[in-house]
């Protein structure tokens, strides 16, 4: 696929550019101008660029239409029915960035479409990456952005897909496993609600289950020393972050308020 901006291969006049802008306008896109770029840069043929514009005004997320989306400004492969990394999850890649070193063994749960980890793994040295969930489309897509890297993607719930002989080596794990309330899923945008799949948005009861389960066994796969990163929300941090404590982590909350982002960090000691 081309970069974005790169030149087409058929002529797109004013009218037809004006007309695809006002017919994303009249369904509802906030920034119709700026998707309608985005389409025509990526369409290869004038048919290609109609039936994109018709998929993303009948409601599918802009990045499904692309097949891609640009996350820490790396160009991710996202499928349909694959969770859309957020803007905000940038931050949570920058606080694992920050305890990082180079040759070390990073895992990345719940990877989704695996950005996190693409990202982290790109910008550093001989690091050894491991990528999990437990959706199959998520692994073929997180297999697209990380095996070209030199990942490893895996199948499985949580640390029960990892190599047995990763337990208490790993230096960094980083998860931004579900955390919306069951209750609440009928609260997000209807692009979320609509084709995300439910796995990777519904928490449990109080959104904590699944990081219940990555902090309680975060323990047995960390190496002395090593890190913890969880991506909540602000609503939620004082529970996350009493999770983290009463597994014995040191811990610590990160917020950003521009991107209202809410990371909690937590380390096993070096004695462990």
């Amino acid at each position: 696929m081309r970069e974005i901006g790169q030149k087409i291969t058929f002529s797109v006049n004013n009218k037809m550019e004006k007309s695809i802008i006002d017919r994303l306008r009249n369904v509802g896109c906030i920034f119709a101008e700026e998707e309608a770029q985005l389409l025509i840069s990526e369409a290869g043929r004038l048919e290609d660029l109609l039936e994109m514009v018709e998929k993303r005004a009948s409601g599918l997320p802009l990045e499904y239409v692309l097949g891609f989306t640009k996350f820490c400004g790396k160009r991710i492969e996202v499928k349909q029915g694959v969770f859309v990394p957020r803007q905000r999850t940038e931050f949570l890649v920058k606080q694992a960035e920050a305890l990082t070193h180079n040759n070390e063994i990073v895992v990345d749960l719940c990877c989704g479409s695996g950005a996190v980890g693409a990202v982290i793994a790109t910008n550093f040295n001989n690091i050894l990456l491991h990528s999990v969930d437990i959706d199959p489309i998520a692994v073929q897509c997180a297999s697209c952005n990380i095996i070209n890297i030199g990942g490893h993607v895996y199948k499985g719930d949580l640390y029960d897909a990892l190599p047995y002989l990763l337990r208490g080596r790993v230096n960094i794990i980083v998860a931004n496993a579900p955390y919306v309330p069951t209750d609440a899923i009928k609260l997000l945008p209807q692009e979320a609600r609509l084709y995300e799949p439910k796995l990777a948005l519904d928490g449990g009861k109080d959104g904590l289950d699944l990081q219940r389960k990555v902090v309680e066994q975060a323990i047995h796969w960390l190496a002395p020393g090593g890190h913890l990163l969880v991506e909540t929300s602000e609503m939620q941090a004082a529970q996350t972050l009493a999770i983290f404590e009463n597994a014995g982590l040191a811990t610590k909350i990160a917020r950003d308020h521009e991107l209202d982002a809410t990371v909690i960090i937590g380390t096993i000691s070096c004695k462990e």
